[in-house]
């Protein structure tokens, strides 16, 4: 009996120390949280004072500007006034300072327009001498074209007289619309010119005055003489031994010796020796026995 009843008063006795403990830890934490209110309660009254402080300097800062402010409206005053208060004499002798001024300016720009007019005259008076002188010379070119193109004129109905390039029958004729027989070819054919039977060596003759255009070797018609005349006319001399007489570009006369009869017209080798004579207008072949007069 006795035992159980210490072991109860044991127990109570522990009971009553842990609220002891727990109600001294919650002191403790409640005197802190007041320490901490009151840590924070002062700081806020530190930094209201550090504002007002601020502001009051802020307020003095204003102050002193105003003031400065109001000093540099005084001293701009001032000067405006002494501004106002020149004498009258000085006043008129800036005016007639201007006047000189505008004066110097008025002849310095009349002298100028004075410059102007006399360079604008000169010029005027050098186009006039380059004109007089480019329409002489423009005169001169029309007259020395005028000659050229009635030079030209000249030519143009200068009327052309061909003659024979070599003396011989005729063995055969032109035969542009109608055919012919070649016994070199075994059939019958065009031919754009005449042959002219005539021993090799035979010499041939310009028909007409002109430039040798060209001196070759026809693959058809053999060695080949071409001479330009007035009018877009060509003569076409083939079947050729030589052209010794004569070189490209040479200007000749009628009658003019050019080269020799020969045999070298594969085209019509197996025909007597011969002239193959051609004449063309505008490149066109033409009929010869129109244009040679005996």
């Amino acid at each position: 009996m006795r035992r159980e009843n210490r072991g109860q008063n044991f127990k109570n006795e522990s009971k009553h120390d842990k609220i002891l403990l727990y109600s001294a830890i919650g002191v403790s934490i409640l005197a802190l949280i007041v320490f901490a209110l009151f840590m924070y309660s002062k700081g806020i009254n530190d930094e209201v004072k550090n504002s007002t402080m601020s502001l009051g300097k802020m307020a003095s800062i204003v102050e002193n500007k105003a003031q400065e402010n109001i000093n540099n409206d005084m001293q701009n005053t001032e000067s405006a006034s002494s501004e106002i208060g020149k004498t009258v004499e000085e006043s008129k002798s800036e005016m007639e300072s201007q006047e000189k001024s505008s004066n110097n300016n008025t002849n310095s720009v009349n002298n100028d327009k004075k410059t102007e007019n006399i360079e604008l005259n000169n010029e005027v008076n050098n186009s006039k001498n380059d004109f007089s002188n480019s329409n002489m010379t423009n005169l001169a070119k029309n007259e020395e074209n005028k000659e050229k193109e009635n030079k030209q004129d000249e030519d143009a109905k200068k009327e052309l007289s061909f003659q024979k390039p070599v003396e011989g029958e005729i063995c055969k004729e032109y035969a542009k619309d109608n055919l012919v027989y070649s016994a070199t070819l075994n059939e019958w054919t065009t031919h754009m010119g005449i042959d002219i039977r005539a021993d090799k060596t035979t010499v041939v003759k310009a028909a007409e005055d002109g430039i040798v255009k060209s001196i070759k070797n026809d693959p058809r018609y053999g060695l080949t003489i071409v001479i330009e005349h007035a009018n877009n006319f060509e003569t076409v001399y083939s079947n050729l031994l030589t052209s010794e007489f004569v070189v490209e570009g040479e200007k000749v006369e009628k009658g003019q010796s050019i080269g020799t009869i020969g045999n070298t017209a594969v085209f019509e080798i197996a025909d007597e020796p011969h002239l193959h004579f051609e004449i063309l207008k505008d490149s066109m072949p033409e009929d010869p026995n129109i244009y040679i007069k005996e």
